[in-house]
């Protein structure tokens, strides 16, 4: 069977399934595109207009005038969480190597992705807010004269709160994708760069890196859309201002003024053109990488 007829083959299985995908995620899509546009139909509208999007971008209106803001906080949450995630797991699990694995590390791994993202946020805030258990033991302790003099870890402007949140729940994801990549490959590699006298951080740099970086990319790709595009954990985590895009889009699709929903549509489809992109620039970058490693 040659490869052109092998991949005709997939193609022809995965048939059924992509056409109901397809279906699905298109008409959602022309859903979106067509009330972003102004056609709703609650409100008995039939004229197509861009002024959604031209409120967004001008800063005018009340979503409006928060989009850059909010479009710059929600890349520095996304990129900083996907990158802290993608640099945890990959260190964590070059320092594990190609040992069998270790029942009380998976253990730990699986118990912590078992957690809802809402249940992990709520934890956080109880755990770490200036109320919190961790505020209220420093002050019994003496450490602090009172719990509000507690380092403001969530509900922050900053976004660190949002941001460990993302990494406490999405670096043990990523380590499990690398340990699986890592455990499947020899340690020749390894075992030569040691014997040529490399040290840890080169090993794992032109070695570990290298092995890994197709499965971490994807998944560093699945981790950003996710938190760029999710708003339980900001809504939660976060402040009043500045606030993510989901968030915003959020506020704007559940208001009262049904006039409104449009803004929201038209922040989703922006939300979903800006992880397009990213994700696009993170693979070209792959690309180069690895032609350059090659």
């Amino acid at each position: 069977m040659t490869r052109a007829r092998q991949t005709f083959g997939i193609w022809l299985a995965l048939a059924p399934a992509l056409a109901v995908v397809g279906l699905l995620v298109g008409a959602s899509l022309a859903y979106g595109v067509a009330q972003s546009l102004g056609l709703l139909a609650i409100l008995g509208t039939s004229q197509v207009s861009v002024a959604a999007y031209r409120d967004l971008l001008d800063g005018t209106g009340p979503a409006g005038r928060e989009f850059w803001p909010a479009l710059g906080f929600s890349l520095w949450v996304s990129l900083a969480s996907t990158g802290l995630s993608a640099l945890g797991a990959l260190l964590v699990a070059a320092a594990l190597g190609r040992r069998p694995a270790d029942g009380t590390i998976l253990l730990m791994l699986n118990l912590n992705l078992a957690f809802p993202h809402l249940v992990w946020a709520v934890a956080l805030g109880l755990l770490l807010g200036q109320s919190g258990l961790l505020a209220r033991l420093a002050a019994a302790l003496g450490l602090i004269d009172a719990p509000a003099e507690f380092p403001v870890l969530v509900r922050d402007r900053d976004g660190l709160g949002i941001i460990l949140h993302y990494v406490s729940k999405e670096m043990p994801f990523l380590m499990l994708i690398v340990l699986a990549v890592l455990r499947t490959q020899g340690t020749e590699y390894d075992l030569v760069a040691e014997n040529l006298g490399a040290d840890g951080w080169q090993r794992v740099r032109h070695i570990t890196l290298p092995l890994v970086l197709p499965a971490l990319a994807a998944g560093s790709a699945l981790v950003f859309a996710f938190s760029f595009g999710a708003y339980e954990v900001p809504a939660l985590l976060g402040v009043r201002y500045p606030r993510t895009l989901a968030v915003l889009a959020l506020e704007s699709f559940v208001n009262p003024d049904l006039r409104q929903r449009a803004t929201g549509m038209a922040l989703g489809l922006i939300i979903g053109l800006v992880t397009l992109v990213v994700v696009g620039l993170g693979r070209a970058w792959q690309r180069a990488e690895v032609r350059h490693d090659a």
